[in-house]
Order: C-alpha cells, then structure tokens, then sequence
C-alpha cells in the first residue's frame, strides 16, 4: 500500500493559454514548485501566444459548473486560486460553488485586460459581479495597477494611492488585498489586511520575459497560505519566488516569453549531457550500438 501522504490539493480556475506562459498552465507550474497537486477548471479557451491575444472564448458557464462540482466530489481542496474568468455567468457560477462547498480560503487575480492588448478578458458585467459580490468572497485578492482602478474607482499611479486602493477592497469586502506595484520604477507590492499597511520592496528585474507574472504571483500565494503560512509572510515568499522566475525567463517565442517557475530545475541540474555521453551512461543504448 502506498504510504505516501497527499500534498494540499489547489485549484485553479482560469483560462486556457495556449503558450501555457499564463493562465491554467502557468499556476500549475507554481504549484507543483511549492509541493502541492494542482487541479483546474477551465473558464475559457483563448488564442494567444507570446505576442498577444487574438481570440477569447468562453466556456459556458454550466460546463464550468460541471468541472468545480466534480472536482469537488473528489478531493478536498486546501485553496482556491481564481483567475480569468470572462463573464458574468462564470463569475456567478464560480461565487455559487465557493457558497455551497464553504471555500474561503480564495486568492482572486482580478484579470480584465491582457496586458499586451487585445479582446477583454472579463466582460462589464463580470467585472461588475467581482466588485459587487465576487470581491467578499476572498481571502485576498492581487490586482495590479490598472485593476486596482477598475475595481475601486481610485486614481492608482504610486505606494500612497496603492495604500488607499488596498484599503478600498478591504472596505469593498475583502478580508485582505495586495496591491501590485510591478510597473513601478521600484516594483512595490502593497498589502493591508484590515489591520495594517504593509509595503514589499524589491529590485527592478531587467527581463524581457515577463508573459504570466500575475498568475505565478497570485498562484504562489495560494500554495504558500495552503502550506499554512500566514498572508504576509506568504506575500513576501511568493514575491521572491516571482523575482526568481522573471530573472530566469525563457526566450521562447516572438513576444515577450514566459517567467519560469521551474528555475529551480534548471539551477540543481547537470549539464546537458551529450548524445555520445547520454549513450555511455544507458547500458541499453550501449549495447544496441555494439
């Protein structure tokens, strides 16, 4: 029988990125870096790559219903990450589901706009219900700039209105909100979980290869508070864990590529062996060649 015990089981609900820079692929990429078995339901099929998204199409929103419910009849699940979630319809369907399993331990990555252009990722609806109702739900929720002003209706440009914007959610409903500073000159994150402001400083990564940040970001929160960490200290280490993965970007594609939550791979492993040296190390191999 095997002794080995289950890791937190997460779940991800959010669209499909076929670069898989973003998106269902990017956070279970971060979860399997933080020791925990991921789960998804998809929102939405887009057409994307690393130069943009051209096409966006919504699962319906009784589907998505079928995927959570199964899921949830399956496992337990120790966290919830939600992002892209396209329209009204999955937004309600998605707030009905955390209602009736008791899921509050939820990190909403509020994604409305691809941020190299292109179709609306959130209809205004939907946009509407994550502000109204789908914002109360959360245990913390990870916009950015532009998100930050979509969803309080602030002025958000530097620390001191990410400060009042942090606080707005947490009026609007969320029991804590960070605010992403990443298109700062210094990318400050700003948190305030209803008791105290508490600001995350760091150095400028000079990379390219940015496709994802949001969703490695938000998904490494949800693996660290699934571990038992408490917020702060899982904002600050999803926030070096981000770092990391910028710097190690891959050059993939024509746009700009995708941060790389698996750096740790490629930092502990040897290198690439050679055809010669991979057929001396496989005896099988070996032997075919004689």
């Amino acid at each position: 029988m095997n002794s080995t015990p289950a890791p937190p089981i997460l779940l991800t609900v959010a669209g499909f990125d076929p670069s898989c820079g973003a998106g269902i692929a990017a956070d279970l990429k971060t979860f399997a870096m933080h020791d925990c078995y991921g789960v998804a339901a998809i929102t939405a099929l887009t057409i994307q790559s690393t130069q943009g998204v051209k096409a966006v199409q919504p699962v319906p929103h009784a589907t998505l219903r079928a995927q959570l419910d199964a899921l949830a009849e399956d496992v337990e699940i120790a966290c919830v990450k939600i992002g892209m979630l396209a329209n009204r319809g999955n937004a309600v369907a998605t707030a009905e589901f955390l209602d009736q399993n008791g899921l509050s331990r939820v990190v909403l990555d509020p994604i409305v706009h691809p941020s190299s252009g292109g179709p609306e990722l959130l209809d205004p609806s939907g946009l509407k219900f994550l502000r109204d109702e789908m914002i109360k739900r959360v245990a913390v929720v990870t916009p950015n700039l532009a998100e930050a002003e979509l969803l309080t209706g602030l002025e958000v440009k530097d620390v001191a209105s990410m400060k009042a914007a942090a606080q707005k959610l947490v009026e609007m409903g969320a029991r804590a909100a960070v605010v992403k500073g990443g298109h700062l000159d210094k990318p400050i994150d700003v948190l305030f979980d209803g008791n105290e402001i508490v600001t995350f400083g760091g150095d400028q990564v000079k990379s390219g290869h940015t496709h994802g940040t949001g969703c490695v970001f938000s998904s490494a929160i949800a693996a660290q508070l699934a571990s038992g960490r408490a917020l702060p200290e899982a904002v600050t280490l999803a926030k070096a864990f981000v770092t990391k993965a910028i710097e190690h970007g891959l050059p993939i594609g024509k746009g700009p590529g995708p941060v790389n939550p698996f750096y740790r791979f490629r930092l502990d492993s040897p290198p690439r062996a050679s055809r010669t040296d991979l057929h001396t190390m496989h005896p099988a191999a070996e032997t075919t060649l004689r």
